[in-house]
């Protein structure tokens, strides 16, 4: 399996989207600062996530998730929501 995940800043209201085989490990390098594009925004929570059979299916949702503001706004407010209610 294969997943998309976005992950949250404990200290701000900043998100990060990326894909990866194995979500545990990746958040772990995103915490201990292996990853330079988050290491300034440490520590994280995993808030999301989507599993695909291949690479290429998680790397597609993956771009369409950055490409496109309202796609990350509305996964945004769908975890509000959840937290809310």
């Amino acid at each position: 399996m294969f997943y998309v995940y976005m992950i949250k800043s404990i200290n701000n209201d900043w998100y990060y989207v990326g894909s990866t085989k194995d979500i545990k490990a990746r958040l772990g390098k995103h915490n201990s600062g292996g990853v330079t594009s988050t290491k300034m925004r440490r520590p994280y929570l995993l808030v999301y996530s989507e599993s695909f059979s291949t690479i290429d299916g998680a790397r597609r949702r993956e771009k369409r998730i950055k490409s496109s503001r309202s796609v990350k706004e509305d996964i945004i407010k769908k975890l509000a929501l959840s937290s809310n209610g």
